[in-house]
């Protein structure tokens, strides 16, 4: 029988457009902190390996792991950086303990991406060197485009995906940890600025600087150590082509192989009917639907007319991103997709606040790493 995996810690510190007042070590120290309390362990004695997710050129540091072990309380210890999406290392974490070589792994992930000037250019560095960035376009331009196909293939429109904007953003007034929650129309979103037709300023999720830390513990030693175990019950990951010119510019096939692996796993069938939450992607409001459809929440070409009809709203059939997503709460860069997990399990535990939904026993977290990858992860936690 495969080995059980539980999350028996989180902590968070952040989620906020600014952060000028204590380093991204500090964010770290102060999460991890929360997060250890939560579990009820000590670092230095329980805790067997150590994962952190950053990008050298975000972070402006190269071999960023070796600026992780004094605030995590990992010197000595096993430590390893994962540069990939939040949900990638919490991936690796579980699988150290599938191994059987760990009994109680942590997660970290973090942003402190007010620190970053020049975002876009650093962006620029991760397209294709020889046939794509010599372009010297703004990296936006990518998601203007995968918009515009996606809009004309599925015949979704600009209005749902504002819907989306102010359904998140207005959820956001609920979450304390959401640094964007706003009461905005449906109007507000398509008559802002515009940054790569049909992409405007309102349709991107905004920065944010937080730290989130998780940890992860064996079937005994999580049942010995927490009260509500949250079970990892399914995780999947997939890349699909970097390139611009050999991608799929309607359907988002990495969240469809990454959704599929953990749904095999969890042994999920009818993802709409069989889970009850989900906390997605919506780093641009298209990108909510797109993954809905691509996750089998819905039928191809649907997700904007649920969301027109409240379905995916917190009192809704299926809700989706109660926490407000990006959108709302502020994208934190690589923590982005361990955000969503930190909701999902918040939900399971009965501890989400003024927005927790009612009788919710399992959730879907997914994670996209951004312009301009092709690269998600996926991950189904059951209470």
């Amino acid at each position: 029988m495969p080995k059980e995996v539980a999350i028996i810690g989180v902590g968070y510190a952040g989620f906020r457009a600014l952060t000028p007042e204590v380093s991204y070590k500090e964010l770290m120290y102060e999460a991890a902190v929360k997060a250890y309390e939560d579990a009820g362990v000590d670092p230095r004695r329980d805790i067997e390996s150590f994962v952190t997710v950053a990008e050298d050129f975000t972070e402006g540091t190269s071999i960023f792991d070796e600026y992780v072990p004094d605030q995590l309380g990992a010197v000595l210890k096993p430590v390893h950086t994962i540069s990939g999406e939040g949900l990638h290392g919490f991936i690796a974490a579980y699988l150290q303990v599938l191994t059987g070589a760990m009994d109680i792994v942590a997660v970290e992930a973090h942003s402190k991406a007010s620190n970053i000037l020049t975002p876009d250019e650093i962006m620029a560095f991760a397209m294709d060197p020889v046939y794509n960035r010599p372009l010297r376009a703004n990296p936006h331009f990518i998601a203007g485009l995968e918009m515009n196909r996606y809009l004309c293939e599925t015949g979704t429109t600009r209005e749902q995906c504002a819907l989306v904007v102010a359904k998140n953003k207005h959820n956001a007034l609920y979450n304390p940890l959401a640094a964007y929650g706003a009461s905005i129309a449906v109007e507000d979103v398509l008559e802002s600025e515009m940054v790569s037709y049909p992409l405007s300023r309102l349709d991107m999720s905004p920065r944010a600087d937080g730290a989130i830390v998780m940890v992860l513990a064996a079937r005994e030693r999580a049942e010995e150590l927490s009260d509500i175990p949250i079970w990892i019950r399914g995780v999947g990951w997939c890349n699909d082509s970097f390139s611009l010119e050999n991608r799929d510019w309607t359907n988002a096939i990495y969240a469809a192989r990454a959704a599929e692996m953990a749904y095999r796993m969890a042994g999920i069938r009818t993802p709409w009917q069989e889970l009850d939450f989900a906390e997605i992607d919506d780093t641009f409001s298209y990108k909510e639907l797109q993954h809905m459809e691509a996750l089998r929440l819905c039928r191809p070409g649907e997700a904007g007319l649920l969301v027109e009809d409240g379905a995916t709203e917190i009192g809704g059939e299926f809700p989706v991103n109660p926490s407000g997503g990006s959108l709302g709460m502020g994208h934190l860069l690589d923590a982005s997709g361990l955000a969503r997990l930190l909701e999902v399990v918040l939900q399971l535990r009965g501890e989400a606040g003024q927005h927790q939904l009612s009788d919710v026993e399992t959730g879907l977290a997914f994670g996209w790493r951004g312009l301009p990858t092709t690269s998600g992860a996926a991950v189904i936690l059951s209470n």
